[in-house]
């Protein structure tokens, strides 16, 4: 197993490990998720647009996550990325998501490294599965993806707005490089 692969699944495991135990913020309303996702329509490729720092994707450029929804229910997780810049070395990494029961898919459970899951909560999703905002009740992870390496300004717009409202700290968003897409 590749050396970056490991540092991703073991990151990927300490954070899932930190939500599982973690309390919910006192200080913010309960997190409102979209009312329900279609996931045949949710799965295929995914760009991230704009991420809060995580250690798990330092220094990744070019990321995209591809999801394919599996016969048994839950969805295969594809996440690439370039290490230091648009023509480092490719880092991948394979996971599987759950939905949580009763939230009509908009939350899921990811797990890269068993038997440890992340929440992956959808907050907002344009009505084409264009773009969407993903994060974490604990606000502490938020994601900006768009089936398009780039996304207009006015769309990151609202999603940034949305996310300020839903009380997570958008001036940690980082918005990646996807200059190798174009």
């Amino acid at each position: 197993m590749k050396k970056q692969t490991k540092i991703w699944l073991s990151a990927g495991a300490l954070v899932a490990a930190t939500a599982a135990v973690s309390k919910y913020s006192s200080k913010n309303a309960p997190l409102e998720t979209v009312p329900d996702v279609d996931l045949d329509r949710y799965q295929g490729r995914w760009y991230e647009i704009a991420r809060f720092p995580k250690r798990f994707e330092k220094g990744c450029h070019c990321v995209f996550a591809e999801y394919t929804k599996h016969p048994k229910g839950h969805v295969e997780v594809y996440n690439y990325c370039r290490e230091g810049g648009p023509t480092g070395k490719e880092d991948t990494a394979k996971g599987k998501a759950f939905p949580v029961e009763g939230s009509n898919n908009s939350k899921l459970k990811v797990q890269f490294f068993w038997p440890f899951r992340g929440d992956y909560w959808i907050l907002e999703l344009d009505p084409d599965y264009q773009h969407a905002l993903v994060g974490s009740p604990d606000r502490e992870s938020l994601w900006v993806l768009s089936r398009t390496p780039q996304l207009d300004e006015p769309a990151y717009n609202r999603l940034v707005q949305a996310a300020r409202q839903k009380g997570f700290p958008v001036e940690k968003l980082m918005l990646t490089d996807q200059s190798c897409y174009g």
